[in-house]
Parts: structure tokens; sequence; C-alpha cells
């Protein structure tokens, strides 16, 4: 989407680089100056707003979605920390009970090869078998 940086001023714009600024202020985290400052290299007089209103999006509703992702974004990177702590425990228990189970396996495999050994008899099913 970096390709197409439009150094313009507000009124020399097509409908459809209007439409394509749009879509990069709703698709993307950055401000509303950000993307105009991006495209003209001057600063934001509610140009942006203005389109959006000219062509029929929302904006009311877009900006308050937009303020409600931030806060919720705000909101998951204050609570990482304990999210993270907890999910850095329960992967350590894991890992614990996965070194636990793997050495029952070894356990378990030689415990068999010992019993094969001095019993003489076969207890591993062999694969080839018909039932």
């Amino acid at each position: 989407m970096d390709k197409k940086i439009i150094k313009k001023g507000k009124g020399f714009f097509s409908d459809s680089e209007k439409h394509w600024g749009i879509r990069e202020f709703l698709a993307t985290g950055c401000g509303k100056r950000e993307i105009w400052l991006k495209y003209t290299g001057k600063e934001d007089h509610g140009c942006l707003l203005d389109w959006m209103r000219e062509l029929g999006y929302a904006t009311a509703n877009i900006v308050e979605k937009r303020k409600t992702m931030a806060k919720t974004i705000k909101a998951r990177k204050q609570a990482t920390p304990f999210e993270t702590l907890q999910l850095k425990n329960q992967i350590a228990e894991l890992e614990r009970q996965l070194k636990d189970a793997e050495l029952r396996a070894i356990a378990f495999s030689t415990m068999v090869d010992i019993a094969e050994k001095e019993f003489k008899i076969p207890i591993r099913k062999k694969l080839n078998t018909k039932p």
C-alpha cells in the first residue's frame, strides 16, 4: 500500500484516491493526521472526515468503533503481563508433564524388553498379523 504516495492539496484528489485513503485509514491503526500527512505532506484540518461524509461513510460510527478498538487494545496491553505470566506457567507445567510422559514411555518399553528376554515370550503385538 505504501507504493502510492500522493502529494496534493485537499481539492485535487479523485474519488478513487479518496476511497483508497479512507480504506487505509480504516484498515490500519494509523490516525487521520498520519494518513493525511503521508499523502499530502501537510497537516490535516478535518479533510479526511470531510471525505468520509462526502463519500457516504458513516463517520460517527467509524470514529466510535475506532475509539472502542483503541480502548480494547490498551486494555489488552495492560492485561498482557499477567496473562503472559499465566501462559508461561502453563507452558512450563505442560513441558514438565511431557517429560514425565516420555520417561514413563521409556520405562514401559524397557520393562517389556526385559520381560521378553527373561521369559522368552513375545509381548509386543506384531504389525503384520491378520485378525
